[in-house]
């Protein structure tokens, strides 16, 4: 009985990729959450200046930076309902990267753009840069132009922390499994695995309510989205066995300006040299229990 009312009150928390809502009384703190005073403090080059880039140009002019990112991504980027501050794993890639181009932090700011439209709101200017698990690939290289990667997801899987039999997708043969309608890792399941029985949502945190009350077996998505999760309920829920596909997380420029890409790529491998890549992810996508992995390299494609 303890454990159903459990969780049926972490539901109600966990419910933050479709309502984005806090739980608890009013003014009362998440169940869990970064800790600003664990995040990495970035210093600001206040003599940087990039000539070459248009954006970096048009942003310093302006006064201030805009950054596109996700809202509704736990530990990755999440917006708070309440504050409209923005945290998570992205959120400080972005701030870190933003220090380096000469911007304090009071000098960002962030916009949430949908996945579908983060190839026009670069085209178009609405934004500086993108950072929202926006994994590089080439199709996306003729619209764009990627820094990075600053971190290299795969498809990973989600379960309860009492399951036992479940250790990587392997095991899913007769396991009901939960995932996106028509995404990516829906149709790998179905194609690679095809004895799991599949059933799908418009959004992960459904299917995240239906592992927490027995309905399914595990949730497939990115891993570093399933970190996120795990990291609201490390006692409830746990990310298992290794990545099965390989999704280089990236900053989305305008495809033209490669001074701002090459720039932010230098941004990258300094916190990444610095130490503050490591504390940024220990913060946030870390508190899933998942110690922070070596960052990938960076890929300093020719202009095209």
């Amino acid at each position: 009985m303890l454990r159903t009312k459990n969780i049926a009150a972490l539901l109600a928390c966990l419910l933050i990729a479709a309502l984005a809502t806090g739980c608890g009384r009013e003014g009362s703190p998440p169940v869990k959450g970064p800790k600003a005073g664990e995040l990495p403090r970035y210093t600001v080059d206040t003599a940087f200046r990039l000539p070459g880039s248009k954006t970096w140009k048009k942003a310093k002019k302006r006064g201030y930076l805009i950054v596109g990112a996700k809202e509704d991504q736990p530990y990755l980027g999440e917006k708070d309902p309440a504050t409209g501050v923005y945290s998570g794993f992205d959120i400080e890639i972005a701030r870190m990267t933003a220090a380096s181009l000469g911007f304090e932090p009071d000098t960002i700011r962030f916009r949430t753009i949908a996945s579908a439209n983060r190839e026009t709101a670069l085209q178009n200017g609405q934004i500086d840069y993108y950072v929202g698990t926006y994994t590089i690939n080439d199709m996306r290289k003729k619209l764009v132009g990627f820094a990075g990667p600053y971190y290299m997801a795969g498809q990973g899987l989600l379960v309860r922390t009492d399951e036992k039999d479940i250790n990587g997708p392997q095991d899913l043969a007769g396991k009901t499994v939960c995932s996106a309608a028509g995404s990516t890792p829906y149709q790998r399941i179905a194609a690679d695995y095809p004895e799991a029985e599949l059933v799908a949502y418009d959004t992960y945190s459904i299917c995240v309510d239906n592992l927490l009350t027995f309905q399914v077996d595990a949730v497939t998505t990115d891993d570093a989205i399933l970190l996120g999760f795990a990291a609201k309920a490390p006692d409830e829920m746990k990310v298992v066995g290794k990545p099965f596909s390989e999704e280089p997380y990236g900053i989305g420029v305008p495809r033209s300006d490669n001074a701002l890409r090459l720039a932010l790529d230098d941004a990258l491998e300094a916190n990444e040299k610095n130490g503050n890549w490591k504390k940024a992810f220990e913060a946030t996508l870390g508190l899933s229990g998942v110690p922070a992995p070596t960052p990938p390299p960076i890929d300093r494609y020719p202009a095209n």
